[in-house]
């Protein structure tokens, strides 16, 4: 079905000629669309607006269409990038023999041309590979994409033997709870237990959510037949998360659901399904009523264990002359030579650090230092990948462009490694409480790893406590008090002074404070 709705699109011609659909998501709470389309030459307004028609034609009539364009112009290092990442999914084997030189790229009138070299033994492999190869890329980038696997004259003696490090299969568990006083309105036998909505999205098949209804609105449609039906939207909260979820009653079940209002507790069943416009979807089928237990208190959630190695982003000595100035006096406090801390910064899309709130904003970049016996030791810094435009005030605001992201690792790939490096640490940043630790969290929890709130130093409240007479205590108002010069909205500025003042306070404090 996707492949009709580029073939739809692609038909608009102009700008939309050579598009292609990156991501399309559905935000269920403002019942919207959202498909992130890229092109290889300037759009305008009329393009959108013809690729907004274009869509409309595959969305039900009650969601609305939005669409992200950005212009995107891959070089030869991105389509390299990208082939070395295909033929690394479709064969572990080719893949472990090969070195950059083994693939070429050249810029054609229209796109790009390869060759990829491989060993003679791979021969039975080539024709496979180069489709999924080409396919791929025309799926990734505008333009048109041509090439060929050859044969390469190098032996398996001539090979450089590297050991992979390869991570346990881990399978993030689901929570459920036992639901109270369950009652029927739908399902035949009774249903025993709920999965916790913040787990939702690592269910599988058909399982059922109980919450309390926080917002309850009438709305109809209008069949085949021509005849106006009522159908529900409920927002549910569990305290672990909400969901919102569109009921579409039967006239056996219609006066019981037009008699639950807000405050009533109820049980929906149903399992994520892809509808006939490749859309992913929470699609119920029963629905009944029930009840969380009594003073619920949500089970903690297991974390997944430490990754083994790093595998995107490798952490780096960190040396700086002024460290030891500072430390000449050696009368740095033993609660800094006792503790290892982490100071982090980020930089994101937008301010939206709640996910019920509308979608999260995305993270562009991670500055990290870790702090050993008093002294910043490590770092750890990397542009990411947020999958998504990047707005113009955001760019101005922190001077991250598109094409700085566009070859960066994305989230999924970048959390294992943070979280290594953070583990075991006491997390330490300027606001973190109140913003990102929000997305450190988020991003980390959607790979199966749990940070814990409870070891965690803001060094805006302990500034407010050690220093008096400041305007203020933001960032670049401490630097300037202790003298410290440097580019403010860069994570991987910001930490670092951070992690120079969070050491001054601790000296100045002489110990701890209690921790978040």
């Amino acid at each position: 079905m996707l492949d009709d709705v580029l073939k739809s699109l692609q038909a608009q011609g102009g700008s939309l000629g050579r598009a292609v659909i990156k991501s399309l998501s559905v935000d269920m709470a403002q019942r919207a669309v959202t498909v992130h389309i890229i092109t290889d030459t300037a759009f305008t307004p009329a393009d959108e607006a013809r690729a907004k028609t274009a869509l409309r034609a595959y969305v039900p009539a009650y969601f609305d269409v939005r669409t992200e364009m950005e212009k995107l112009s891959p070089d030869e290092k991105m389509v390299a990038r990208k082939i070395a990442e295909v033929i690394s999914d479709a064969s572990k084997a080719v893949s472990a023999t090969m070195s950059d030189g083994d693939i070429s790229v050249s810029r054609t009138s229209g796109g790009f041309s390869y060759i990829v070299r491989v060993l003679a033994m791979f021969k039975s492999q080539t024709d496979e590979l180069e489709k999924a190869v080409t396919g791929t890329l025309k799926k990734s980038f505008c333009g048109t994409f041509e090439g060929r696997f050859e044969i390469s004259n190098k032996s398996v003696e001539d090979l450089e033997v590297k050991r992979e490090v390869y991570e346990p299969k881990y399978t993030i568990p689901v929570r459920r709870f036992k639901i109270r006083n369950f009652s029927s309105i739908d399902s035949s036998v009774p249903v025993e237990y709920a999965v916790y909505m913040s787990d939702m999205g690592n269910a599988a098949g058909t399982f059922s959510v109980c919450g309390v209804i926080q917002d309850v609105q009438e709305r109809t449609y209008t069949n085949k037949r021509g005849v106006e039906k009522p159908y529900y939207s409920f927002r549910l909260s569990d305290t672990t998360n909400q969901m919102y979820v569109t009921v579409f009653p039967r006239v056996r079940n219609l006066n019981a659901i037009q008699s639950l209002k807000t405050g009533d507790s109820i049980v929906i069943t149903g399992a994520y399904e892809e509808d006939r416009n490749g859309i992913t979807r929470f699609n119920s089928s029963a629905i009944d009523k029930g009840m969380m237990p009594l003073d619920f208190k949500p089970e903690e959630r297991v974390s997944r264990p430490v990754p083994v190695a790093y595998h995107y982003v490798e952490p780096r000595p960190f040396q700086d002359f002024e460290q030891h100035d500072f430390f000449t006096d050696h009368s740095v406090p033993q609660c800094l030579k006792d503790n290892e801390f982490v100071v982090v910064d980020i930089e994101t899309t937008g301010l939206n650090a709640i996910p019920v709130g509308g979608r999260m904003d995305a993270i562009l970049e991670i500055g990290a230092y870790k702090v050993r016996g008093g002294e910043i030791c490590e770092s750890f810094t990397t542009f990411v990948n947020p999958e998504r435009k990047i707005s113009e005030e955001i760019t101005k605001l922190t001077g991250i462009t598109e094409e700085m992201v566009a070859d960066a690792p994305v989230s999924s790939q970048v959390m294992p490694d943070l979280y290594k490096f953070m583990y075991g640490c006491i997390i330490v940043g300027h606001n973190i409480v109140n913003f990102d630790f929000n997305f450190l969290e988020h991003y980390c929890a959607e790979e199966g790893y749990i940070l814990e709130r409870s070891r965690m130093i803001d060094t805006v409240d302990l500034a407010h406590e050690l220093i008096r007479g400041l305007s203020n205590y933001k960032l670049n108002t401490l630097a300037d008090y202790y003298g410290i010069t440097f580019n403010h909205h860069r994570a991987i500025d910001d930490a670092l002074v951070t992690a120079k003042i969070f050491i001054r306070l601790i000296k100045q404090k002489g110990s701890l404070p209690a921790l978040s």
